[in-house]
């Protein structure tokens, strides 16, 4: 006779059955997690990528914001030394000039530079 006090043994087939699906639901969980664990590790190398980008366009930024201080300040030196309104509305036409000449340079080089940082971005994210 068995020690079982009910009286009612799990059939070994059965304790097999659960037994394998134990196995299989750990191994499931595992892939999951080596799966997850990937996906983490992509989106901080994404997330690095884009700080990287992020403090070159900022570098970049104030590069031309002191080059346009630096202009501005010669168009007031300029500006001071003046004989004539004549000559202040003429340094004044060339500097408007000149700066939205810069300016438009300026913002077509942060605008290139965003736009390649943030192909770079995409790339590295949907290849891995």
């Amino acid at each position: 006779m068995t020690n079982n006090p009910t009286g009612m043994e799990i059939p070994a087939e059965m304790r097999a059955f659960a037994e394998k699906s134990v196995g299989e639901a750990r191994k499931a969980f595992e892939g999951y997690m080596d799966a997850a664990t990937k996906a983490v590790g992509s989106v901080e190398k994404s997330a690095e990528n884009i700080q990287a980008n992020t403090r070159d366009l900022g570098r970049k930024a104030m590069g031309f914001a002191e080059d346009n201080v630096h202009a501005s300040l010669d168009f007031i030196q300029k500006l001071v030394s003046a004989r004539d309104v004549q000559e202040v509305v003429r340094l004044q036409t060339e500097f408007a000039q000149a700066q939205m000449k810069n300016l438009a340079e300026q913002a077509k080089s942060l605008g290139g530079s965003a736009a390649e940082a943030s192909k770079a971005a995409y790339d590295k994210a949907t290849k891995g």
